[in-house]
C-alpha cells in the first residue's frame, strides 16, 4: 500500500493550474507554428502571427495566454493500492485549484450558484472532478483548464441507431461549423460517441486530453477523424473565423459500449487554448 499525502496532492495541483495557464502542450505548440507556415491567407497568417507572439510571451512572462482561465475539470486515476493520508482526495484537489489560481493570480470565473449568479465563489472553485478506480499504487491526476467561450458551442445528440457512422459524422461537423467562428478558432475537438447522455458527455470532454499527434486505433474512427478534419478546414472559417486554411487543430473521438436502443454523441469544442496538463504522484 502506497501512502501520498493530501498536501502533495494540493501543491502537484497547484502548480499544474499555473503552468498550464501560461504554457500549451508541445504538440499544440508545433501545431500552431506549422500552421501559420502553412496559410495562404494574408489575415489569418497575421492573426496566427499575434496567436503565436501572444504565447511566446506568456511563456517568456509566466502570465495567463488568455484572460479567461477558465474551470477547471479533472481527471483522477486512483490506484486501489493508495492510502491518501491527511485528509480527503476531493479536498486536497479543490484546495489545489483554489491555491493555484489564488496564487498565480489568475481570473477567478466560478459563481456560486447558476440562476442567480450574484456571487463569485473567488478562488474557481469548485472544479468539476471525475474519479475512475484502477489497479496499482499510481495517482495520475489531469487538469483542464477549460474556457467557456468554446465551452458554449458545443453539444450533444441522442442519435438513433440507424443514423450510423454518417449521422454521427454530420452532426459533428454541423456542431463544429456552427461552433467555430465562436470558440476562438482554429479549435480542437473532442467527441465522445456511445455510453448513455452523461459518458458521451464525459468522454467527449476527455478527448480534449489527447495530444494532436496520436490518433484512434479503431480504422473506422481514425478515418472520421480524418474526413471531420478534412472538412472543417476545406470551410474557409479560418483563425478567429476571419477567414483561412486552418479552422481545426485537431480532433479526436473516443466510444464506448452502448445500448441497442441509442447512439449518444457529444462534441466538445475548445480553442486552440487546449489547457491540459497531467502529474503522476
Amino acid at each position: 500500500m502506497k501512502n501520498i499525502q493530501a498536501k502533495d496532492i494540493t501543491e502537484a495541483i497547484a502548480q499544474l493550474c499555473i503552468k498550464i495557464n501560461a504554457k500549451l502542450a508541445d504538440d499544440i505548440d508545433h501545431s500552431l507554428k506549422k500552421a501559420q507556415q502553412k496559410e495562404s491567407y494574408p489575415l489569418a497568417e497575421n492573426i496566427l502571427s499575434v496567436i503565436n507572439e501572444n504565447r511566446e510571451l506568456a511563456l517568456n512572462c509566466q502570465r495567463p495566454i488568455c484572460q479567461d482561465t477558465g474551470m477547471a475539470v479533472v481527471f483522477v486515476q486512483y490506484g486501489q493500492e493508495i492510502h491518501i493520508e491527511g485528509g480527503s482526495l476531493e479536498n486536497a484537489i479543490q484546495a489545489g485549484v483554489k491555491k493555484g489560481y489564488c496564487q498565480g493570480y489568475m481570473r477567478k470565473s466560478i459563481v456560486s450558484d447558476p440562476l442567480i449568479r450574484d456571487e463569485n465563489t473567488n478562488d474557481n472553485t469548485p472544479a468539476v472532478i471525475h474519479y475512475q478506480i484502477t489497479e496499482g499504487d499510481n495517482l495520475k491526476i489531469s487538469v483542464m483548464a477549460k474556457g467557456f467561450g468554446s465551452e458554449n458551442t458545443s453539444a450533444l445528440k441522442m442519435l438513433k441507431p440507424s443514423d450510423g457512422i454518417d449521422g454521427a459524422q454530420d452532426f459533428i461537423v454541423k456542431t463544429i461549423q456552427n461552433g467555430a467562428p465562436n470558440a476562438c478558432a482554429p479549435i480542437i475537438v473532442g467527441v465522445g460517441v456511445g455510453g448513455d447522455f452523461e459518458k458521451a458527455a464525459i468522454m467527449s470532454k476527455q478527448a480534449l486530453l489527447i495530444p494532436l499527434d496520436q490518433h484512434s486505433e479503431k480504422p473506422h474512427l481514425r478515418s472520421m477523424e480524418k474526413a471531420i478534419m478534412q472538412t472543417i478546414n476545406e470551410t474557409g472559417i479560418g483563425p478567429m473565423g476571419m477567414g483561412g486554411m486552418t479552422t481545426m487543430l485537431g480532433i479526436h473521438i473516443l466510444d464506448y459500449p452502448t445500448h441497442i436502443a441509442g447512439l449518444p454523441v457529444a462534441v466538445n469544442i475548445c480553442c486552440y487554448v487546449d489547457r491540459r496538463g497531467t502529474v503522476i504522484l
